[in-house]
C-alpha cells in the first residue's frame, strides 16, 4: 500500500503535461513528503467540464461496511464503561480518514466514481513503499532526477468527520488505483503498486474514455521502468542533502 509520495515539480510543468485549463491549487511549494489526510494537488475534471488543476485531501469515503465495523468497536467499548450509546448518531460522526488505495474496480462503492466526472490523475515525482526489513521507507522513481508522471485517480466531495477535533467538515478528496506490482517493487511490497501513468497520451485515456478502455491501464509498469533512489527517509526532494547521499541506492 502506498502512503507517502513526493510532488516537487513546478504546477507549470503538471498543468502543461496534464492540460489542465485552470488552476485553483494556489502557490504550490515543493512536497517532499505526502501523507494520508493532508492536501495535494490532483487535475481532475471539474463540473463544469474544464479541467483544473487544484487541492484535495488524500483518502476517498471509506465503505459504508468498514464503517460500520469500526463504530460497532467503539459502541462496545463505551458500553463495556456503562455509557449510553445513540448507534445511528455514533455511526454518522464515525471518523474516517479515507482510503487511500483503490484496487477492486469492481466492488460497487468504487464505481459510482468511476466515470469520467470522477477521474482524476495525482501528479507525483516519487513514491514510496514501507518494508522495514529494508530499511523503513524506499522510495521509487522513474529515474534519478525524479521526472513528472501521473497515478490515475478518482475524486469526490464528501461530508463526513474526518477527524474528532474538525468534526463534519465537507472536503474534496481523492485516492489512486493500485495494481499488482512489477519486479523491482514486489522485492520490496509484493501485494501491489500505484496506477502509474507516464505519457500526456495516457492521460488523455483515464480522463476522457469509457470505463472499460480507461481501467485497461490498472497494470503495473513494465520491468525496468522505476529505480529505487532512497531509502530511510519521510521525504524525497530529490536532493543529496535530504537523501543523505550523493548516489542513488539500486537494488
Amino acid at each position: 500500500m502506498c502512503n507517502l509520495y513526493s510532488m516537487t515539480r513546478t504546477q507549470d510543468a503538471i498543468r502543461a503535461f496534464a492540460n489542465a485549463m485552470r488552476d485553483h491549487a494556489g502557490n504550490l511549494p515543493p512536497l517532499p513528503g505526502i501523507f494520508p489526510d493532508y492536501p495535494a494537488p490532483i487535475v481532475r475534471n471539474a463540473p463544469d467540464g474544464v479541467r483544473e488543476l487544484a487541492l484535495a485531501r488524500w483518502g476517498m469515503p471509506s465503505s459504508s461496511f468498514a464503517l460500520m465495523e469500526a463504530t460497532k468497536k467503539r459502541a462496545a467499548k463505551l458500553e463495556a464503561k456503562g455509557t449510553a450509546v445513540d448507534f445511528k448518531e455514533l455511526l454518522r460522526m464515525e471518523p474516517d480518514t479515507g482510503t487511500t488505495n483503490v484496487r477492486n474496480v469492481a466492488s460497487k462503492h468504487w464505481q459510482r466514481w468511476l466515470g469520467v466526472a470522477n477521474r482524476c490523475v495525482v501528479p507525483f515525482t516519487s513514491f514510496s513503499e514501507f518494508n522495514k526489513a529494508e530499511g523503513g521507507d524506499v522510495w521509487f522513481a522513474l529515474s534519478e532526477d525524479r521526472p513528472l508522471a501521473f497515478f490515475a485517480g478518482i475524486w469526490t466531495n464528501w461530508t463526513s468527520v474526518r477527524k474528532v477535533r474538525e468534526g463534519e467538515t465537507t472536503n474534496d478528496l481523492f485516492a489512486f488505483l493500485t495494481t499488482e506490482p512489477n519486479e523491482l517493487v514486489a522485492l520490496i511490497h509484493p501485494k501491489a503498486m500505484p496506477v502509474i501513468l507516464t505519457t500526456p497520451e495516457e492521460i488523455e485515456v483515464w480522463m476522457t474514455a469509457p470505463a472499460n478502455e480507461a481501467l485497461a491501464l490498472q497494470r503495473p509498469l513494465p520491468d525496468g521502468s522505476l529505480r529505487i533512489l532512497a531509502r530511510g527517509q519521510k521525504q524525497d526532494g530529490g536532493s543529496s542533502a535530504l537523501l543523505g547521499t550523493g548516489e542513488p541506492l539500486l537494488l
